[in-house]
């Protein structure tokens, strides 16, 4: 068996609840609260109805609900359907170290699967911690940009994190480490050109076969082996060596804990800029503007070619990785909501007008500082001779700058406000809070009921 399956098979099975700090423990259940409004916030969006439409087609034994409808899945298809809704408003959380990953992708394998089986609130606290541990570790330890997508590292944590769940073996978490990732590596093609609805469901994909992948494990079938390290394994294809970085715990940091909540709907690397935008919102009216310069790290080169839908982005999925359009959102609004990306709001000629005064700069003391720092400056020409500046180092949300327990729930009601009554919100909130008490972590999952869903 190679090294790298070897020492994560090894640590996903030792590691147990007790071995997690408190804060740990505290900031799973911040990130579970998280996850779920985003989830029920979008469980109505086109592609969520299409993703629950294919679920609903079966009902799995043991079943495993579809969050907003409670209707009843397979585990790993209602992964998929639930998986949809979280990503769907690219309102998620993240993590950045050498490559990128949206680890909270993972839940709905952990959840579906616990769901499922009935396990407590311990048991996912546990599932959720590895399956995060995994898919940051990948980010740690492999480049960005090389042609797969960041989703393939949400796969294995899935894998990990839903075996662990389902009380797997060694052996067996070997071999859902090898289902994961033999038949599952992802193209970046998702995420280039005019971003369709599978921008979206490509991680809610990801956490599907992962639960398959633990499933199949946890059954007795056997997978294939060295899987990382092989002749034809992940390090040839990918073409990079690497060993772990030191997972959490016995003193190291948990990764769960390192990963960065978002404020506002869209692309992590907008998050700065976001906030830069929003400081400078009604120093200078609109139509004085003459200029706007947009000063970012190496995601400045996606913005070079002026002919991409970035600049042009007429479509939701596309908006929300479009720096320039969330820049002049948040210049003319003085906010970023999802109303901002609907693709109603594509169509005021206002955002077209101002973004094309602008420019996005790579610089250079940003790129040097990055990935601790996630730096924007926003400068902005005006007539009169007026200029204004705005920079932002740490995004609201980022780790060094993070969202208070009020905030989290306080974006949870916002996401849900459409959606929950207030005493579900009230009581969904306080069980979630308490998830390590829970007996069954249906005693959540049956509080995302959303009242006149479309089914």
């Amino acid at each position: 068996m190679d090294k790298n399956t070897d020492a994560l098979a090894r640590y996903a099975t030792q590691l147990k609840f007790e071995d997690l700090p408190a804060a740990v423990v505290h900031e799973t259940k911040r990130k579970l609260i998280d996850a779920l409004g985003c989830a029920l916030a979008a469980v109505d969006a086109e592609s969520c109805r299409i993703a629950r439409a294919i679920a609903r087609r079966s009902v799995g034994n043991p079943p495993a609900r579809l969050l907003g409808t409670q209707e009843l899945s397979t585990p790993e298809l209602a992964a998929f359907a639930n998986g949809a809704a979280i990503r769907c408003q690219d309102y998620n959380d993240s993590y950045l170290s050498g490559a990128s990953c949206h680890p909270s992708d993972t839940w709905p394998a952990v959840l579906a699967v616990a769901d499922a089986a009935h396990a407590d609130g311990k048991a996912v606290i546990l599932g959720a911690v590895l399956a995060y541990e995994v898919s940051c570790g990948f980010s740690d330890v492999m480049p960005r940009e090389q042609g797969w997508d960041n989703v393939f590292y949400d796969t294995v944590g899935a894998a990990v994190g839903a075996a662990r769940v389902l009380g797997v073996s060694f052996d067996q978490m070997v071999h859902a480490i090898g289902f994961a990732i033999v038949p599952n590596v992802t193209l970046e093609q998702t995420r280039v050109g005019e971003l369709s609805m599978w921008k979206g469901c490509a991680a809610a994909n990801a956490a599907r076969n992962g639960v398959f992948a633990a499933q199949l494990a946890h059954e007795g079938m056997t997978g294939p082996q060295d899987v990382i390290e092989g002749k034809w394994g992940l390090c040839n294809l990918f073409g990079h060596k690497f060993e772990w970085a030191p997972f959490g715990g016995r003193g190291g940091l948990f990764r769960i804990a390192r990963t960065h909540l978002k404020y506002y709907p869209g692309v992590v690397h907008a998050q700065s800029a976001i906030g830069a935008a929003l400081q400078l919102h009604g120093q200078v009216p609109i139509e004085d503007i003459e200029a706007i310069t947009i000063e970012t790290y190496w995601v400045a080169k996606r913005y070079t070619k002026r002919d991409t839908p970035l600049w042009n982005p007429t479509t939701s999925a596309t908006a929300d990785h479009s720096i320039p359009y969330l820049v002049a959102a948040a210049l003319i609004d003085g906010d970023v909501t999802e109303e901002t990306i609907s693709e109603s709001r594509l169509k005021d000629p206002r955002l077209q007008a101002l973004m094309q005064k602008m420019t996005v700069q790579l610089n250079d003391e940003f790129e040097a500082a990055y990935p601790d720092g996630w730096q924007c400056r926003i400068g902005i020409a005006a007539r009169g001779g007026v200029r204004k500046s705005a920079h932002i180092k740490f995004f609201k949300g980022h780790v060094e700058t993070p969202l208070s327990d009020v905030e989290v729930e306080a974006k949870f009601r916002t996401l849900t406000a459409h959606a929950l009554s207030q005493e579900q919100a009230n009581s969904l909130l306080a069980k979630a809070w308490r998830l390590e008490e829970l007996k069954d972590i249906g005693e959540v999952l049956a509080l995302c009921a959303v009242k006149g869903t479309s089914r």
